[in-house]
């Protein structure tokens, strides 16, 4: 029987790992549902925002004077996709299946200073442009320099680039005006439809020439001509961007077939080439997890069992007077800590935090958040954020409770409002300075009153109808008895000092996310997709485990030193890594990016503000519930006279 069950549950762990180790290989469902295209059906292109990792400031697509259709369409975004900053529209690109077509002109446009101004500006900051193809995103194909291996994909082409004429030191700006597109497709053998897989573009700079006066009825380029069999196939003769330029905007598009079918075509964007990084940081926060499991077992199994052993054997009142130690304070250590509401409150919001990354993190690694879905994963979280209100106001009027709390709708709340409205008045300022820029990253104001309405309309009930169940449960009792006198805390060591043992604490933590912080990071700031759910779940349970065993080992040593004021300490001791996260945070903006412009700057710092603040949150709440599991367990071991 015990060997048929250890069986089975070792089974499961292998299960589980297999499911994570291939999670951590793009594992995902396609999201949306094929489309087949025969042979001369109209392929729509979409054009979407403009972006640069220079400024963090995302661009419509036709805030620049680009060629346009007869009349702009936008279409329907979600909510992430909005809070993205993603402003799809038509676009006057016209493909047919199967059709190749060769310098297609596209429009005409003469620049003036005000256009060639906003055409340079956005060169200089190095904006892409980006487009979709049946839900796939336009990018870039860059080979790598063994040649041999896949290439890596870039997101979007840049609008232009900056150079010299040979022998001139000037600058001059160059826009790219002559695109040549890759439509790659997989052909059903069975019927004659095919489905797209792949959307690549080659974009040049070509100053384009015709005879005679331009016809806009039959133009005809001499630089680029289909007749004679004339295309681009280098910038030798780039367009400037200058007042009174005149740019014809051109492209080719080449259908290729390929044996990617429909199901894989995500693979090539999300083609992971650093697993030996993500495994290295799986192992060193492995070996951080053993060290302090070493620590954490040898505390419960020697010295407890010891000191429990001791304890329950005292015979007589000397004995028990020379004791020092974690039990001479049983009479305190469940006294209600000062500022107790505002330890409620941010256990609640924790445990709603720990909730939505939790469930956000097994949709992922089963696939559902498909990265077809723009912005579902955002939208996914922000819902999830809203449901999990009614854990968070259980568990912060259960710890009320505890407390010998009797309003617990003070505390529902301010559980409901607190984090949100300090976060929505960060949000807020950073919104108005994107408004400021006139970018598309800027949330409208319907965007705005759905947010509130979730808020309020969804989150706040929540919060009151969990706090109302937690308030109907009985009080949870403690272990000992509290004494009416607070006993007085002896001098400490210095390394027991407060903010000492509770900086140290947070080392570890982080220590143990930091590797992939950076790969997140690199995802949010520079533009590239991050769909490995799997090594992340894997470094989520190792911050977890973590978080719980620092606290633990720090938590005893205060005990054991007659420092009973523990509450606070177990939630700051692990949500102190916050701290380091958020100079993790300046490191990575001093040297991995190029952000020269102040709003660009304060947008970053804004952002990772209320990304640290929520990483506090979260930590803290794992810290905290660890010792209090702790301490109830080790004073409901002792025999208390």
């Amino acid at each position: 029987m015990a060997r048929s069950r250890s069986r089975s549950l070792l089974l499961t762990i292998c299960t589980i790992l297999a499911i994570l180790i291939h999670g951590a290989h793009s594992f995902y469902l396609p999201g949306v549902a094929p489309q087949d295209f025969f042979n001369g059906a109209e392929l729509t292109v979409k054009v979407n925002k403009l972006t640069s990792i220079k400024t963090q400031l995302p661009y419509s697509y036709y805030t620049l004077p680009f060629c346009t259709p007869s009349k702009i369409v936008d279409s329907a975004e979600n909510l992430g996709e909005v809070l993205r900053g993603d402003r799809i529209e038509n676009s006057p690109y016209t493909f047919k299946m199967g059709d190749a077509k060769m310098c297609n002109i596209l429009c005409r446009k003469t620049l003036d200073a005000k256009t060639a101004k906003a055409f340079k500006e956005k060169i200089d900051d190095e904006y892409r442009v980006n487009m979709i193809l049946d839900n796939l995103p336009l990018v870039v194909p860059i080979q790598r320099p063994d040649q041999e291996s896949l290439p890596v994909y870039q997101l979007g082409y840049h609008v232009g680039l900056k150079g010299q004429y040979s022998g001139s030191k000037e600058e001059k700006y160059f826009i790219h005006n002559h695109l040549s597109f890759i439509v790659k497709y997989h052909k059903d053998t069975q019927s004659d439809s095919a489905r797209i897989v792949g959307f690549e573009v080659k974009p040049f700079s070509v100053k384009h020439a015709y005879e005679g006066k331009w016809s806009d009825e039959n133009p005809r380029l001499t630089t680029c001509d289909p007749h004679t069999r004339h295309t681009v196939v280098n910038s030798n003769t780039p367009q400037e961007v200058e007042d009174k330029a005149e740019i014809i905007f051109t492209y080719d598009v080449e259908f290729q077939d390929s044996d990617v079918k429909w199901a894989s075509r995500w693979d090539a964007y999300l083609l992971m080439t650093d697993d030996q990084i993500h495994w290295f940081s799986i192992v060193n926060s492995l070996m951080i997890v053993l060290f302090l499991s070493g620590m954490v077992a040898m505390i419960m199994l020697r010295t407890l069992y010891r000191d429990i052993s001791k304890y329950n054997e005292l015979e007589t009142q000397e004995e028990a007077q020379e004791e020092t130690g974690w039990k001479l304070v049983h009479g305190d250590v469940f006294r209600p800590p000062s500022n107790s509401d505002l330890l409620c409150v941010y256990v609640g919001t924790g445990v709603q935090f720990f909730g939505m990354i939790l469930v956000t993190m097994i949709f992922a690694i089963l696939g559902f958040l498909s990265p077809s879905n723009r912005g579902g994963l955002m939208t996914a979280m922000l819902l999830l954020w809203v449901f999990m209100g009614i854990f968070a106001g259980y568990a912060s009027s259960r710890l009320y409770k505890m407390f010998k709390g009797s309003e617990w709708k003070k505390i529902a709340l301010r559980t409901a409002v607190m984090f949100p409205g300090i976060v929505s008045a960060i949000f807020f300022v950073l919104n108005a300075l994107i408004w400021g820029q006139k970018s598309s990253g800027a949330v409208p104001f319907g965007t705005m009153f759905a947010l509130v309405f979730l808020w309020f309309g969804i989150s706040v009930p929540l919060v009151f109808v969990g706090s109302y169940i937690g308030s109907k449960k009985p009080a949870i009792e403690d272990p000992v008895k509290t004494n009416k006198i607070p006993r007085q805390i002896p001098e400490q060591a210095w390394y027991m000092n407060p903010a000492f043992s509770i900086l140290i604490g947070g080392i570890l933590p982080f220590g143990a996310v930091f590797i992939e912080l950076f790969f997140i990071l690199t995802s949010i700031w520079l533009n590239q997709f991050y769909y490995i759910f799997g090594f992340l779940f894997l470094v989520f349970a190792i911050l977890i485990v973590t978080c719980a065993e620092i606290t633990i080992v720090l938590c005893y040593f205060q005990l054991c030193s007659e420092d009973y004021l523990w509450w606070w300490r177990s939630y700051l001791t692990s949500g102190s890594s916050a701290l380091y996260l958020f100079l993790y945070a300046t490191f990575y903006f001093f040297t991995k990016l190029e952000i020269t412009k102040l709003v660009s700057g304060a947008l970053y710092f804004g952002y990772m503000l209320i990304a640290s603040y929520a990483f506090f949150v979260l930590t803290g709440t794992i810290g905290f519930y660890a010792c209090f599991w702790f301490t109830r367990l080790i004073y409901s071991s002792v025999k208390i006279d």
